[in-house]
């Protein structure tokens, strides 16, 4: 379970507050307005940004002393944290083993994750030589095989078009469904939502709300919602 316990966000007249629990295994979109935190929330999950009052917790354990690399999860940005020098199997390896590495049992978990994803073939390429759909699939193949139990997504394929996107939204469920790992995705689609997520984060006017059915709010939507999707 995902725990954000009291917590409290303040940045440079900035505040965000997010008191509740979301249940291990849940698929949830997080939706607001543009600069409502979204992607703030993530950061606080992951590490990145300290919250001035509160706790993240997973499972028990709380998470507030643990840095970025050493926290459960995997998180995956717009830009689909990939390095430009590396090739697309020295960017995967850099998920099993910072020195890269492999052994031979590691690279063939390489190889199988690339297919899997259906990046077979692929493995010398650089991100520069591939398609936007082929990087997220490659930040996606890297997310796998570091199997943590916690996934954030903030937007990493906003930049594609509908049917791609819907195509890699549907490969990040059946991921999820495989490895019964906790998401966490930001989108301002609410077919996104609607389509992947049991569950619906509504972040605006200060607070990141606690998880709603995903249906029975876009039903019933409250009014900060309905201006968002100018309804």
């Amino acid at each position: 379970m995902l725990w954000l316990d009291g917590v409290q966000i303040e940045q440079a007249g900035f505040r965000l507050a997010a008191d509740w629990r979301l249940d291990r295994g849940a698929r949830a979109a997080v939706m607001g307005p543009s600069g409502a935190g979204k992607s703030t929330l993530l950061s606080v999950i992951s590490g990145f940004l300290t919250p001035v009052s509160g706790r993240v917790v997973w499972e028990a354990e709380d998470l507030s002393d643990v840095p970025p690399g050493k926290r459960p999860l995997s998180i995956l940005f717009q830009d689909q944290n990939l390095f430009p020098h590396l090739t697309i199997s020295q960017n995967l390896a850099l998920g099993l083993r910072p020195d890269m590495q492999l052994s031979v049992e590691e690279k063939a978990r390489i190889d199988a994750v690339l297919e899997r994803v259906g990046l077979a073939g692929l493995a010398s390429r650089r991100p520069a030589q591939l398609s936007g759909g082929q990087m997220g699939r490659a930040a996606l193949a890297r997310a796998l095989l570091r199997a943590r139990p916690l996934l954030l997504l903030d937007e990493p394929f906003a930049a594609l078009g509908p049917a791609l996107k819907a195509e890699m939204v549907e490969l990040v469920a059946e991921v999820a469904e495989e490895t019964g790992a906790t998401v966490l995705m930001v989108t301002h689609d609410p077919k996104d939502a609607q389509s992947f997520s049991s569950k619906t984060i509504l972040v605006a006017e200060g607070l990141a709300h606690p998880p709603k059915e995903t249906q029975a709010l876009f039903a019933d939507p409250p009014d900060v919602l309905k201006d968002y999707l100018g309804r």
